[in-house]
């Protein structure tokens, strides 16, 4: 997709040399994604002129933030910045701590109409009068994002935002966040080395693995490629993109469609033709030659082997499935490498997918 927000950093560090070419879409999440100490908060950094790099061109929209002539420092940079921890002044009540941010912006008066918008947005109302101190941990980032957003900026960035959460607070934030990704119209930067954050709120995939720029893309696409690195061990699998097709009550179901097949899940109270996402692991996914016999399993999918690759214990083996014509989904399947031999799997194969589980992370 063409965009004018370009991002081509280099930048030496001790252990490592970030170096990225990317441009980012014009509006939703990009999730930078990583181990640590792979340079995704060295990335966000740069992007804010927190850290200046030898060879460095920064551009958001018309404005360029830096070239080889230029470095607008990040008090000028129109960008909202939101850490693992809240940075929030204990003394002020959640109003004071939202105007004093607008205090120091030069867009005070349409600031405020913005302000009001993030409020409603994030749900922070009845928050107001509340001491920084008073407020969960969910809450505190709430804030924090609504006052990054009033300052009107062209690019948010959001540096690992749920990493002090614990896992109950997590759950009560995320539904915010996928919000934030379908309201918001700017491009956003969201770095995390959570895999289920990724596949729930990602709308584009960025991997970074040691200041290298590992892959790229639409997250669906970038999960299902065999390079990507970001999803393997026990998180290996696919993200599919569907649609609800139809619903099942009396088992409190519904039917998913996606290019190349369908699957039922657990209902939820969603209308047919609602877009959704859905997980499927490759320990979720075992492999028959034929169409297997009636079983407890009920999703099966005629699919074909692309290609096998070993595991991380040479017990167990990846096997690479399409589903549907011309690959229109591709699967991943884990079984042990006994098995892949007794089956004869090969490259080009029929096969039938038996998927044991799907999870529906979000719409």
């Amino acid at each position: 997709m063409p965009t004018d927000n370009q991002i081509k950093l280099r930048l030496q560090r001790p252990a490592f040399e970030l170096e990225v070419d990317i441009s980012l879409p014009p509006k939703g999440i990009t999730a930078v994604f990583g181990a640590s100490g792979s340079g995704k908060t060295s990335l966000l950094r740069c992007v804010a002129g927190l850290e200046r790099p030898a060879h460095g061109w920064v551009r958001m929209g018309d404005q360029v933030w830096q070239d080889a002539e230029t470095f607008m420092p990040t008090w000028r940079r129109p960008l909202g910045y939101v850490f693992q921890e809240a940075s929030l002044f204990e003394h002020l009540t959640v109003q004071g701590n939202l105007q004093f941010g607008l205090r120091r912006s030069a867009k005070q008066q349409t600031g405020q109409r913005h302000l009001q918008d993030a409020i409603e947005l994030l749900g922070i109302g009845s928050l107001l009068q509340r001491r920084v101190q008073q407020l969960s941990g969910g809450e505190r980032q709430r804030v924090a994002i609504a006052s990054a957003l009033a300052l009107q900026p062209r690019v948010l960035l959001l540096d690992e935002p749920l990493a002090a959460l614990d896992a109950s607070r997590r759950q009560d934030i995320l539904p915010w966040l996928e919000r934030l990704r379908d309201e918001v119209h700017i491009p956003m930067l969201y770095v995390t080395h959570a895999l289920d954050e990724v596949v729930r709120l990602a709308d584009h995939l960025l991997v970074l693995e040691k200041g290298k720029l590992a892959d790229c893309g639409p997250v669906a696409e970038v999960l299902g490629r065999s390079a990507a690195g970001a999803a393997s061990g026990e998180d290996r699998g696919v993200l599919l993109h569907a649609t609800v097709q139809e619903f099942d009550p009396a088992w409190h179901l519904m039917r998913v469609v996606f290019p190349g097949g369908s699957l039922w899940v657990k209902d939820k109270p969603l209308a047919l033709g609602a877009s959704v996402r859905i997980r499927v692991l490759a320990r979720d996914i075992s492999l028959a030659i034929g169409q297997p016999p009636v079983s407890s399993i009920q999703n099966l999918l005629p699919v074909r082997v692309l290609d096998m690759m070993a595991d991380t214990h040479p017990s167990q083996c990846l096997v690479r499935l399409s589903c549907g014509d011309a690959q229109a989904t591709v699967l991943w399947a884990r079984i042990t490498a006994r098995a892949a031999h007794a089956l004869g799997l090969q490259a080009g194969m029929p096969a039938w997918a038996q998927v044991k589980a799907a999870a529906l992370v979000g719409a």
